[in-house]
């Protein structure tokens, strides 16, 4: 029953909310859109208004007391969103008080609140690393550390039957193999050597490129405080299950660990389906050998903490490289082998047919772990080429970004090539950020139709990510500036007006496909997981409510083409978000 009393308090508390918080209760309008987690003082600030509404002409930054502390015109973005609509930019970049604020537009309203302060970005940066620990298989997760997430263990998988497709002499179809840890790969439940090898390689090049920066962030896992980074603590519960998917034999690496067909949405200690390994091929043993090389240089670093790892990661790598190089045209074709081997499975495919960009990169791994020329031959450059940012089917430029910061060259030939490359990716970025500050959202995601594919927003993540890098290699401000505008479009400056990661920001996914988010019962999704993102291709034949391009998204766990998680996006949002971090001071606006 209500009484007067509940009422009185009520209206007590109503007051008090008022007086401590007078926008609090203000209008919202989500035309209005920001990087929902805040801006850095020094830095550039823009914000983005989507009515289309010619009258407004002005904009206001108002503190939480709702007194103006800036007002600046609207500029009138000079082309079209893809929609067709003109729409404004608003920026602030010359507001630099550290507070947290709203923008108000006359005759809308205010957007969400968000903070201008230094290390902006630092949770929303451990929080795309910590995810991770949240995708560990073989392992409960402690609500020490897991929070309400927390569950029991899931796919100890000790018990892994080697598949017919696997069979080898040594190793018959039924043999037993144990292939613990490992990540989860995505909404499903199975391990991928191919996603898993971009994933791993990306975050292990977080920590190689901004290694200071890197041992100072925590992630509160179970292995911080052990003398590690938090980083490599998380990346290695990974690198030890991929070095179980290597033939012992041969060399060759099984293309993943999986069921026979997807799980439903359960939790992990609930999906008990027989788990195999299957046939080896060329794309998973050269990401391997890639991975591995890359690893030991860096792990030779901590030879008390992990003695003896780099030299079994380098010799995996080189045996790794060997059979491929013995089997360059294994294709890992699932439909052709569900035709001669059962059980079928149906699990994510992971198909690739050219594996020239693969060798370019375990090669370029090796040769800068080893310092062997011998490496460096199939390492194939040409200025005419066509780059594309890295995914899991194109990881030519991975090679490409370990080549170019490579200052050991001995001979001339090798010189030669390596400033070829670094002249490739400093001539790609200046054609990624051409035209981008004309672009209704300023960014270099929003130049092309094209960008928005199944898994856009890894998009937007790995072009910021080529854009660090040539800011390491130039140091030139404006490759950072157009990062920042990338991550900024991730973060709610972009057409949907969400802040693309779970848990991170006013506006964010809350049901994406995602099988412990969906299962465990509890309303929020586990934090830290970008999702795909806009894609008006609706391969899951779920409805999304505008197929405008980079409108194309819907919050729904059925909808996997835009709303699921994936390992191998995560990691370049990791690394843009804690590479800005680490550069933060280098944003500050001259």
């Amino acid at each position: 029953m209500i009484t007067k009393k509940t009422l009185l308090k009520a209206g007590a508390l109503y007051i008090i909310c008022i007086f401590i918080c007078p926008l609090c209760y203000a209008q919202l309008n989500e035309d209005i859109r920001i990087d929902q987690i805040g801006y850095y003082p020094d830095a550039a600030k823009k914000a983005v208004v989507t009515a289309t509404n010619t009258q407004i002409d002005k904009f206001s930054l108002r503190n939480m007391n709702g007194k103006t502390v800036y007002t600046n015109k609207l500029i009138p973005s000079a082309k079209a969103a893809f929609s067709g609509q003109h729409i404004f930019i608003a920026d602030f970049s010359g507001f630099n008080v550290s507070g947290k604020y709203q923008l108000y537009v006359p005759g809308l309203g205010y957007s969400y609140p968000f903070d201008i302060k230094k290390a902006i970005h630092a949770k929303v940066a451990a929080g795309t690393i910590k995810a991770y620990y949240f995708f560990r298989a073989s392992t409960p997760l402690d609500e020490k550390y897991a929070g309400q997430w927390h569950r029991a263990e899931g796919h100890p998988d000790t018990t892994v039957l080697i598949h017919p497709s696997a069979q080898s002499d040594k190793r018959p179809a039924g043999t037993i193999i144990s292939a613990p840890r490992g990540w989860y790969d995505a909404g499903d439940y199975n391990k991928y050597i191919v996603n898993s090898g971009i994933t791993t390689a990306t975050l292990l090049s977080l920590y190689e490129d901004f290694p200071e920066y890197m041992k100072t962030v925590k992630l509160d896992i179970p292995e911080s405080n052990n003398q590690l980074p938090d980083v490599l603590d998380e990346v290695l519960w990974n690198l030890r299950w991929m070095l179980t998917m290597q033939d012992p034999a041969d060399g060759g690496v099984y293309h993943k660990l999986t069921n026979a067909n997807f799980e439903s949405m359960i939790m992990p200690d609930k999906a008990v389906f027989q788990r195999y390994v299957v046939q080896k091929g060329t794309a998973a043993t050269l990401d391997f050998a890639a991975v591995m090389a890359q690893a030991s240089r860096i792990l030779a670093k901590f030879p008390k903490q992990l003695p003896g790892l780099a030299d079994s990661c380098i010799k995996a790598s080189e045996k790794a490289w060997q059979w491929a190089k013995q089997n360059p045209g294994v294709v890992y074709d699932q439909n052709e082998l569900n035709k001669q081997f059962k059980p079928e499975v149906t699990t994510g495919a992971y198909g690739d047919r050219n594996f020239s960009d693969e060798f370019i990169w375990a090669a370029s791994e090796l040769y800068t772990t080893t310092g062997n020329e011998k490496y460096l031959s199939d390492v194939v450059f040409n200025a005419d080429d066509r780059l594309q940012v890295p995914s899991w089917s194109q990881v030519k430029l991975l090679g490409y970004y370990t080549l170019a910061k490579n200052s050991n060259a001995k001979s001339a030939e090798e010189r030669i090539k390596l400033s070829a490359i670094r002249k490739g990716l400093i001539s790609f970025a200046d054609k990624l950020i051409s035209g981008a500050d004309s672009t209704a959202y300023q960014s270099v995601m929003t130049k092309s139709k094209a960008n928005f594919n199944w898994g856009s927003n890894s998009n937007a993540a790995n072009q910021g990510v080529l854009l660090i890098k040539a800011y390491q290699l130039t140091n030139n401000r404006k490759y950072l500036d157009y990062a920042l505008s990338n991550l900024e479009y991730i973060l709610g400056v972009n057409g949907t007006g969400y802040s693309y990661v779970t848990g991170f920001g006013s506006k964010t996914p809350m049901h994406p496909h995602h099988r412990p988010s969906v299962a465990d019962g509890i309303k929020a999704p586990i934090p830290g997981m970008l999702v795909g993102g806009p894609n008006p291709g609706m391969q899951d034949s779920i409805k999304v409510p505008s197929v405008v391009p980079d409108e194309a998204y819907i919050d729904d766990d059925r909808a996997y083409a835009v709303n699921e998680i994936a390992i191998n996006w995560n990691a370049p949002m990791a690394y843009l978000t804690n590479a800005i971090e680490a550069l933060q001071k280098q944003l500050a606006v001259n």
